[in-house]
């Protein structure tokens, strides 16, 4: 049922630009966007100043995350489910290994997504560009 939907959308997914009188460009939707949702914490504050996974030091003011699940370097839209702010944000650090969190995102990032009373919130994360 699914390919049919997309055999069915796939004319539709396409777009063309005219560019100069004659000249058409190819221009294809991205269809194949990673979209994960799960539950997202914010780090605590004695993590601040200390090395990242990637060899920054991380700081509650920059808009980053740690991220098992995608290499360091991706960049996230990160929104809230409970409210829909959202954040964009660069992974630089791992979560501990046994954590099931999806997103461990910095303070800052948080207080961006109003979630830092709760400590804890559901949230959709989306690729906007791999490293």
């Amino acid at each position: 049922m699914r390919y049919l939907f997309l055999l069915i959308l796939a004319p539709l997914l396409v777009s063309f630009t005219e560019i100069g009188e004659s000249k058409k460009k190819f221009i294809p939707i991205e269809t194949n966007k990673k979209v994960y949702y799960g539950i997202a914490s914010y780090y605590a504050d004695k993590f601040n100043g200390r090395p990242t996974a990637s060899g920054e030091v991380y700081t509650h003011q920059k808009l980053t995350a740690a991220c098992n699940i995608l290499p360091l370097g991706t960049w996230l839209k990160v929104t809230n489910l409970r409210n829909n702010k959202f954040v964009i944000v660069k992974t630089n650090d791992r979560l501990h290994a046994r954590m099931k969190r999806i997103v461990d995102l910095s303070k800052s990032a948080a207080e961006v997504l109003g979630y830092t009373k709760r400590g804890l919130t559901q949230v959709k994360v989306e690729v906007i560009e791999k490293n």
